[in-house]
């Protein structure tokens, strides 16, 4: 998925196939908010932001690892997603082919909502780093911090939703209540992000 095309991706998710699909555009849409807060990072070195270079150096490695981790999870949600569709697939002919299918797709939809639950993490870090970088970095670039924000919004709230219709298929409580927990953040995030993108209008609005 790293070396794909825009467009190639953009008609695969138009297509009528099972994948990619929500789970992997909630990915990029993460890995688009740190590579806008990469940005604003690298557009704020030099003499007048010498005071906070340190910190600056440590948003730019961070928010490039986050970056290449949201891509990760993007190819690995297309991949559990299909893995559920082969195990709706399987044959239940008989009693034993039943409880094998149901087995098989308890387990994949336990797989396929753990990359959504990871872009939920990755999206509040990339949303920690836009926070700690708006009033550091260049401001002729605060926009792209807002951006960033509402992109981490859109990753965790889409990737929410593809944890949750998981959830019906996994009865296992152990892992449903780590899914759940892993959802928990969500709304904070979204809130964050509202005060983040806030703050920068009232900026550019003098």
């Amino acid at each position: 998925m790293r070396d794909e095309k825009i467009g190639e991706f953009l008609d695969r998710l138009a297509d009528r196939v099972p994948a990619p699909g929500g789970g992997a555009t909630a990915a990029l849409h993460a890995a688009q908010a740190a590579a806008l807060v990469g940005m604003v990072a690298r557009y704020s070195t030099g003499e007048r932001y010498a005071e906070h270079q340190a910190a600056i150096d440590r948003i730019v490695g961070a928010s490039d690892a986050l970056r290449a981790d949201a891509l990760r999870l993007a190819a690995e949600d297309a991949a559990a997603f299909t893995a559920v569709t082969e195990a709706y697939r399987l044959p239940r002919d008989s009693e034993e082919q039943r409880v094998d299918r149901s087995a098989a797709i308890a387990t994949a939809l336990v797989g396929a909502a753990q990359p959504p639950v990871q872009v939920i993490a990755v999206a509040a870090e990339v949303l920690t780093l836009a926070e700690e970088l708006l009033p550091i970095g260049n401001p002729n670039v605060s926009t792209d911090v807002a951006a960033a924000a509402e992109a981490a919004r859109a990753a965790a709230t889409t990737a929410r939703v593809n944890v949750e219709v998981n959830l019906a298929g996994v009865r296992e409580h152990t892992a449903r209540a780590t899914l759940v927990a892993g959802t928990d953040r969500v709304d904070d995030l979204a809130a964050r992000a509202d005060r983040l993108t806030a703050t920068v209008r009232r900026g550019i609005a003098g």
